[in-house]
């Protein structure tokens, strides 16, 4: 009868005690255990099967948490957790109150680093390997786990470039499989695939680079990995180790379908079938509303321009891709290059929509205010994933986006109710504008089911009146509003109640606003972003500045780090949820 090796294993104090010829046996179980989960609570899933063999190995060869592991953006570090300490709560992954899906320093101390963003391991684990030197830790080793996507970004050469010209005891593990959320691309992934296929020029990048490089080998043979990085133990320096490997390997439908299975959501854990959802009758995505529609627009319009950094599958700019290749770049994991390069387009009259994540714009920040606004050149920032997403936690919430992009000089800042809003804007946006502007939409399905309506031009800086009220005004930006719309609903429409979709953060609309005030008592704001200079110190601001007492209170994200859960549970904890708005407002009408 098999004896399971897994279940004894908690730490890797455990995991060492094995003889090295079991380890197959222990990668096996330790698929099967990610997928048996995974298949039931979600998660990702073809990342962490990549690196199985991986993992083990270097938690078998390297003395963790003494020795320093990180993990670049985390995606692939599901097996690192389960022989960490977190096999007994790997069931309670990405929910709320369980583990993060992503390694967090205060989670554990085999997470010697937080991730979740891309691209900052080498830099990381360098400032480790450095102070580990000034300290006299002179035999501690620091060992970097980063992807063929990730390590092409800019801050990863960063670091690359200054590691190469120190002594650091620095081991970098390139795990290269040609893939990361989508298709990896450009010219180093091409330089990489010369690699694997012994036709790369004479020299060796990384050796330029001034590290020792060695590979690649088959991240799937654990034997030989567990010889190479002991090799590499006894080599001072920088070194990086050229591994291949599969994302998704050991089930069959993830090796062959990698983009989907990279979140494939519930699936059948013996088939890898996914589980069918009823998409009967749904109302579109944000993100197809805004793939469908720049589509359709560049149809029509030959200067629009489509770019987004690695996220052409998540944003639906694949659309474009598809039909008019040549005007739509997937530029890699390299935010600032992707804003810049929309920039230069518009200064040459061209007219990019530049469709990053609201949390990874905060990655390109300077370029937004030095290469965009303060040369007010009209690039078209399409901000998807805004307000909180749910599952995927702190380090992917787009909540900050108001309140960074609100005090630049120069930006438009639109948030749509809807999908039809959404489709307007665009078109609006491409008529052009005497400004850059930000359209931030969330994560999740519009209100409507009919959409594809006749194009109208939205004036900028012009809210909406949708209910009027004598004592109390609701002012809401972006797809919250829906749910204002609701609320009224069951309270039977008060006529104390008016509600106004202001849709502009930036530039307010002064006139209606001044109405607003003058003409009701208490004033509500409402945004799925975070309260500290969002829109509702917005409208604070304007009160101020013209003298209006009135009361206000402003519903929206704490002043916290909202961990991960569904976005109905942080919802709630925010009070921005029904239930909670409702509350206010009765206790409003009780006390009117």
């Amino acid at each position: 009868m098999y004896k399971s090796i897994l279940s004894n294993i908690n730490f890797p104090e455990d995991l060492r005690k094995i003889k090295k010829e079991k380890l197959p046996f222990l990668a096996k179980e330790l698929r099967e255990f990610i997928i048996d989960i995974v298949a039931t609570k979600e998660g990702h899933l073809g990342a962490s099967l990549g690196v199985v063999e991986l993992t083990i190995a270097i938690h078998y060869i390297f003395n963790t948490p003494v020795d320093k592991l990180i993990w670049d953006v985390g995606h692939q570090a599901y097996g690192h957790k389960i022989l960490t300490g977190r096999k007994s709560v790997f069931k309670t992954n990405r929910q709320l109150g369980g583990i993060s899906g992503f390694p967090k320093i205060e989670e554990s101390e085999y997470d010697s680093f937080g991730t979740g963003h891309s691209s900052t391991s080498i830099s990381a684990i360098l400032g480790m390997a450095v102070a580990s030197k000034l300290k006299g830790e002179t035999n501690k080793h620091h060992i970097a786990v980063i992807g063929d996507a990730s390590i092409a970004s800019g801050m990863a050469f960063e670091g690359l470039n200054h590691a190469g010209v120190t002594d650091a005891n620095v081991l970098i593990i390139l795990n290269d499989n040609a893939i990361g959320i989508d298709p990896s691309v450009g010219a180093l992934k091409k330089y990489l695939t010369n690699v694997k296929k012994g036709t790369a020029k004479d020299e060796n990048i990384f050796e330029c680079l001034n590290f020792e490089y060695s590979g690649p080998i088959n991240g799937h043979n654990i034997f030989a990995i567990i010889e190479e990085l002991n090799r590499l133990k006894s080599i001072q320096g920088p070194k990086l180790l050229h591994v291949i490997t599969t994302k998704g390997k050991g089930l069959k439908q993830a090796e062959e379908n990698q983009v989907t299975y990279h979140a494939p959501g519930k699936f059948d854990k013996t088939t890898g079938d996914l589980v069918k959802t009823k998409n009967d009758n749904l109302s579109p995505k944000y993100q197809d509303v805004f793939g469908f529609t720049i589509l359709e627009l560049a149809k029509k319009n030959q200067k629009i321009i489509g770019i987004t950094p690695a996220m052409p599958t998540g944003s639906s700019l694949k659309y474009m891709m598809q039909e008019i290749p040549e005007r739509a770049f997937d530029v890699g994991i390299a935010e600032q290059h992707a804003v810049t390069m929309a920039s230069a387009m518009a200064k040459e009259g061209l007219i990019p929509f530049c469709n990053v994540y609201s949390t990874f714009l905060q990655r390109a920040y300077d370029q937004v205010i030095h290469d965009v606004a303060l040369q007010n050149l009209p690039v078209i920032f399409c901000l998807d994933r805004a307000g909180l997403v749910g599952q995927d936690g702190a380090t992917h919430h787009g909540v900050y986006d108001i309140a960074y992009l609100r005090c630049v000089p120069n930006l438009i800042i639109f948030a749509p109710m809807n999908a039809i809003e959404l489709r307007n804007i665009l078109y609006t946006a491409q008529l052009g504008l005497p400004h850059p502007i930000a359209i931030r939409y969330p994560r999740g399905r519009a209100p409507e089911k009919v959409w594809k309506k006749p194009f109208e031009k939205i004036i900028v800086g012009k809210s909406q009146k949708l209910k009027k009220g004598t004592k109390i005004a609701m002012l809401s930006v972006g797809h919250l509003g829906n749910r204002i719309q609701s609320i009224l609903n069951d309270l039977n429409q008060p006529k104390e109640i008016g509600h106004y979709n202001m849709r502009f953060i930036k530039p307010l609309d002064f006139k209606e606003l001044s109405s607003i005030f003058m003409e009701y008592e208490t004033i509500i704001t409402l945004e799925d972003g975070c309260i500290n200079g969002g829109f509702g110190s917005a409208i604070l601001e304007f009160a101020n500045e013209n003298g209006f007492k009135n009361p206000i209170k402003i519903f929206g994200v704490p002043d916290a780090f909202l961990e991960h859960g569904t976005v109905d549970e942080l919802h709630k904890l925010s009070k921005i949820d029904s239930q909670s708005l409702k509350e206010y407002l009765n206790a409003l009408l009780y006390k009117a």
